[in-house]
């Protein structure tokens, strides 16, 4: 029979070919081993314990990654603050020149709807120019009116002065009193010619001012002109897929500063009209230089408009006495209250808000990093960076 064993041959196995169970051995999909990252690599590489060495606990090995990241973020800083240390004047000129141009452009753009661009232009700034200057010349025309009655109330003012001083509560001596103008007299003639040197000194100061304003004029014109075309030539200069983000942070950085720039403004403005209302009722002199030193003075957040307010004290204290100086005083805490609670909230509702804290730790910095230029800097760029976080946080949650 076919399946009989035949005499000299082995009896066959029944069962598949061989030929077929290596096919389907071939045909059978194989596991693959899961591909690891080379980075989890030498995470888990790192991890292992080492022959005669230590295990290192993750947490310091992230800790130790986050530290020197922010070392190279914070020389990356240090290099640019110190190459703006630097370039201090035209960085200042075009930090002006952003200013003028939040300030005049909405008017700007209301007479370039009747009339071209260029002229709508040419007349915004020509017109804030003459009113700038109109009102200097007012301001000066005040100081040089009461500067001779202005001579005789201060010395009268500090007779009172003197006399308050000696009487309770204080009992100072009238030799103390005397002493002290005579030390001070000989301070001044010791030290004259080193007070000359620095006024000339300071006229560079001067030079430096007068350069900076024109250059942030010229600037401003252009901004208020092109600005848009400028901003849309620079995102052309970026790779196609960093355009879209730029563009949005750019956006969100002009409303804040802007928004930020009318709104201070907008406060500085009326607090410069409630001191002079004030100054006017209570008869303090140079009513009108002192309500414009405190309109730039409130520029800067927090410090400025009080230290406007104490130098009016003072020529109130020289010219009608403590009562009304104490009353100028008092006039300190009533408009910081208005401020703080009614104007800053109305006002600044469409720049960004930022937390009280933060505002005066802004300020305090940018004071000491860079004097009075730099707290008058500080919250505006706070201001601007918080936008663009808020922004591209939003874009990305709605990603």
């Amino acid at each position: 029979m076919r399946g009989d064993p035949v005499d000299g041959e082995p009896a066959r196995r029944s069962g598949p070919a061989p030929g077929r169970r290596t096919a389907r051995r071939a045909a059978r999909p194989r596991a693959v081993p899961p591909r690891r990252h080379p980075s989890a690599a030498l995470t888990v590489a790192a991890a292992r314990p080492r022959p005669g060495g230590s295990r290192v606990p993750p947490g310091l090995q992230r800790a130790a990654g986050y530290a020197w990241r922010l070392l190279v973020v914070g020389a990356a800083l240090y290099a640019v603050l110190v190459l703006l240390g630097r370039l201090v004047l035209p960085v200042v000129a075009v930090f002006a020149a952003l200013v003028i141009t939040a300030i005049l452009r909405p008017a700007a753009d209301l007479l370039g709807r009747v009339m071209p661009r260029t002229v709508a232009v040419l007349l915004t700034v020509l017109g804030a120019l003459l009113l700038l200057a109109g009102l200097l010349s007012l301001v000066g025309e005040t100081v040089a009116g009461e500067w001779s009655s202005l001579g005789h109330e201060f010395r009268g003012g500090l007779d009172r002065i003197e006399r308050w001083l000696e009487g309770a509560p204080f009992h100072v001596r009238p030799s103390a009193v005397s002493d002290l103008q005579s030390k001070l007299g000989s301070f001044l003639s010791a030290h004259r010619s080193t007070l000359i040197s620095t006024a000339v000194g300071e006229a560079g100061r001067v030079v430096e001012a007068v350069t900076g304003a024109a250059l942030a004029l010229f600037c401003s014109v252009f901004f208020i002109h092109s600005g848009s075309a400028m901003w849309r030539w620079g995102e052309r200069q970026l790779p196609a897929d960093a355009r879209p983000v730029w563009g949005r942070a750019g956006r969100a950085a002009w409303r804040s500063f802007a928004g930020y720039t009318r709104g201070i403004m907008i406060v500085a403005a009326s607090n410069a009209v409630l001191v002079g209302i004030a100054l006017t009722v209570l008869g303090v002199p140079l009513a009108l230089p002192l309500t414009v030193l405190e309109f730039f003075a409130t520029l800067i957040p927090l410090i400025g408009s009080p230290i406007a307010m104490a130098v009016a004290a003072v020529v109130a204290l020289a010219a009608k006495g403590p009562v009304t100086a104490l009353i100028v005083l008092a006039l300190i805490v009533v408009i910081g209250q208005i401020e703080g609670h009614l104007l800053h909230p109305i006002v600044m509702s469409w720049a960004v808000r930022i937390h009280p804290v933060v505002v005066a730790l802004s300020v305090t910095a940018g004071g000491i990093l860079a004097g009075v230029i730099g707290a008058a800097v500080a919250l505006p760029l706070v201001s601007v960076l918080w936008a663009v976080v808020l922004e591209l946080r939003a874009d990305g949650d709605s990603a």
